[in-house]
């Protein structure tokens, strides 16, 4: 298969992701008016949907197939260590504004998120290690 087609491939889904990297960068661009979490989400996407634009000219220019996995590889990684922060980020603020509604006295009505179980981040962290290194055994075994 020649390198151009998935490079269409992506390119259409990049065109199509607009839905999820417009909001974002709207969310980066409002600065100190959004939540620390809510940018680091929004980073997060936006790490994730600039690496598969990034592939789109790699492709394109038939770099070779482990250099796409690495850089797939490297991008997913990369967003997924942001979502993880952001995510981490929001339970802290959660517990912060939980804290400040009890010392006013009042009723609480924010809801406090719980820590992530030991289980959850186990299966998150083995789930942004594995697939891209499945992504990348598979680029590298279509040769």
């Amino acid at each position: 298969m020649p390198h151009a087609v998935p490079a269409l491939a992506v390119a259409v889904l990049c065109a199509s992701g607009c839905v999820w990297y417009v909001p974002a960068i709207a969310d980066v661009r409002a600065g100190a008016d959004r939540p620390a979490s809510r940018r680091t989400a929004a980073a997060a996407c936006l790490t994730g949907w600039g690496t598969a634009a990034l592939l789109v000219p790699l492709l394109l220019v038939a770099a070779p197939w482990a250099v796409v996995a690495a850089v797939a590889g490297a991008g997913a990684a990369s967003s997924a260590a942001l979502l993880l922060h952001g995510r981490s980020q929001h339970g802290t603020e959660q517990r912060e504004e939980a804290r400040r509604w009890a010392e006013l006295g009042c009723v609480q009505w924010v809801a406090v998120g719980r820590r992530p179980g030991r289980v959850r981040v186990a299966w998150t962290l083995a789930a942004a290690t594995v697939l891209p290194g499945t992504a990348a055994a598979v680029l590298l075994a279509g040769r």
